[in-house]
């Protein structure tokens, strides 16, 4: 078998939690198998409980599987580990009989024994020779044109060459091999940190995905058929089609949720596997004595792959204990479809992660309407950012202008799936959405967003950043960029922290009536812009 076909062979007994040639291995029921003390670990951690998972194809078992040595497995991994030994050893190019080689010599081009080496220790004229461990790449270290070693590095054609190359590399920055390693490996060890970061910031996302999954299991299935069992018991025959439907609705949503939170561990699976692969590529580059070797190796690794951040998200408001008897016993159909139509959009919502490329896919161009500005208020940048002016603007009179409160609306109603994004600089701002009928003159209830039914707003004011609407304030956590998902038939309205990742503020759960309008609130010092598409970094 050649080194090649056994190393091949080998690399496909590798268990997929360390990397690493299985040792002791096991294999469990669905037919994956592990290092013994891999599965017993990953098993062993206190989040893994009831039901265990492979950790390659997410399947459970209700129980802990019985872990017995796979013997068959275990012995031809010593046959391949053998094959494998044998095939790599390096022969000595002195000896006439094939004795294996220890070191190669990069100044002679050849590989020697024990016994031939004694030479390169003793003499001073082979003391200078660089000895590295023997390889059989040793030939492949010389120049195939001019039969020299191969001890210069081109920076600009990233190749090795050799003193007489140089001829037809001028005006490149060259550099010893030597040097150009020592510079390689300084950027391979920053890599492997930035690797090994990239797989904490992974391994969290697991820990959190499971918690999302404990939720949606315990929390969303449990509580939820106990709420909906309180509302259906008390209702006629004629009604229990409904809940049969709405029950049926509740296992079909927890099971696609429950299949994204499976497709999602298995994506970040392999991101793990890529990432640790890659780690194990650097630290063995890292220790490698081959720098020409090496240099021409570690392109390939200096890149790392770059991966989609998954947010994850937990739904805490699911509840039908609101939901009227009374109106349901008075008019049964007629409340029967509007109850129940609230229960299935409540099912609907619930959601175990959603990253900010499922949003980007409603993104929704908006331009801020000059004829609803109030007149201290400048617009820029093509109608799309405001601020507050010290000069009095000559805006012409209109109906529809805001008179007192510092406000400008958009000029795009929105009454489907919408998403839009704003930059907030400043200590008093506002984004928010409102019906177009709002008041626009004077300063009652009326006219202020989130101090009446027609308006939804999230504003900072000093150090507070808060959500209200009809008065009603929640505290909601710091942010400078707000993005805003509207899913108007749903009557879903939410407000997102937007930076690395996606970070949940408030969202409202209604009836939306009329189109919704954007709008935005700016005081002294501070200005609100909205996010033109060409400038989201995605």
């Amino acid at each position: 078998m050649s080194e090649s076909a056994a190393s091949q062979c080998v690399d496909q007994f590798s268990c997929p939690v360390c990397l690493d040639r299985l040792k002791e291995p096991v294999t469990i029921p669905c037919g994956h198998s592990y290092c013994m003390s891999c599965i017993t670990d990953c098993w062993g951690q206190k989040e893994q409980g009831p039901p265990y998972r492979c950790p390659q194809c997410r399947e459970s078992f209700s129980q802990r599987p019985l872990l017995k040595k796979n013997t068959l497995i275990a012995e031809m991994m010593e046959t391949l580990q053998k094959t494998s030994l044998q095939t790599a050893a390096v022969e000595c190019d002195v000896c006439t009989t094939e004795n294996r080689a220890v070191k190669s010599c990069l100044q002679c081009l050849a590989s020697f024994c024990q016994t031939h080496l004694q030479l390169h220790y003793e003499s001073p004229a082979f003391m200078k020779h660089k000895l590295v461990e023997a390889s059989r790449h040793t030939q492949e270290n010389i120049c195939l044109s001019h039969g020299k070693l191969l001890e210069i590095y081109c920076q600009d054609d990233h190749q090795c060459i050799c003193c007489l190359c140089i001829d037809n590399h001028n005006g490149h920055s060259v550099v010893s091999v030597g040097l150009e390693w020592t510079s390689k490996k300084k950027e391979l060890k920053e890599i492997k940190v930035v690797c090994q970061n990239l797989i904490r910031e992974r391994e969290r996302g697991q820990r959190e995905l499971s918690e999302a999954e404990k939720f949606l299991k315990v929390s969303f299935l449990m509580q939820s058929m106990e709420d909906i069992e309180k509302v259906f018991t008390e209702l006629i025959c004629s009604l229990e089609k409904k809940r049969s439907e709405i029950k049926d609705q509740i296992r079909a949503q927890e099971k696609t949720e429950k299949d994204r939170a499976e497709e999602l561990h298995k994506h970040l699976d392999q991101e793990l596997t890529e990432l640790r692969k890659r780690q194990a590529e650097i630290d063995k580059l890292l220790i490698t004595e081959d720098q020409i070797q090496c240099l021409k190796s570690c392109q390939s690794v200096c890149v790392l792959p770059t991966f989609e951040d998954f947010p994850i998200t937990q739904h805490t408001h699911l509840s039908f204990k609101d939901i009227s008897i009374t109106t349901f016993r008075e008019v049964l159909e007629d409340a029967c479809q509007q109850q129940t139509a609230k229960i299935s959009q409540e099912v609907s919502n619930v959601h175990v992660a959603k990253t900010r490329n499922y949003f980007l896919q409603y993104f929704f161009e908006l331009h801020m309407n000059p004829n609803t500005a109030n007149n201290k208020l400048k617009l820029s940048e093509g109608n799309r950012k405001v601020s507050c002016s010290d000069n009095v603007q000559q805006y012409p009179d209109h109906p529809e202008r805001f008179d007192c409160c510092m406000y400008v609306m958009c000029r795009e109603g929105l009454c489907s799936r919408c998403y839009w994004e704003v930059e907030c600089s400043g200590d008093n701002w506002a984004v928010a959405v409102c019906y177009k009928g709002i008041g626009r003159k004077g300063r009652s209830d009326d006219c202020k967003l989130g101090s009446n039914k027609k308006s939804w707003r999230l504003f900072r004011y000093q150090q507070n950043v808060c959500f209200v609407h009809a008065k009603v304030q929640v505290s909601v956590p710091v942010a400078s960029r707000i993005g805003v998902y509207l899913d108007h038939r749903a009557g879903t309205l939410a407000f997102y922290s937007v930076s690395d990742t996606m970070t949940l503020l408030h969202r409202v759960q209604t009836t939306f009536t009329e189109p919704l309008y954007p709008a935005f609130l700016t005081g002294e010092g501070s200005f609100v812009r909205i996010i033109e598409e060409q400038n989201l970094k995605t």
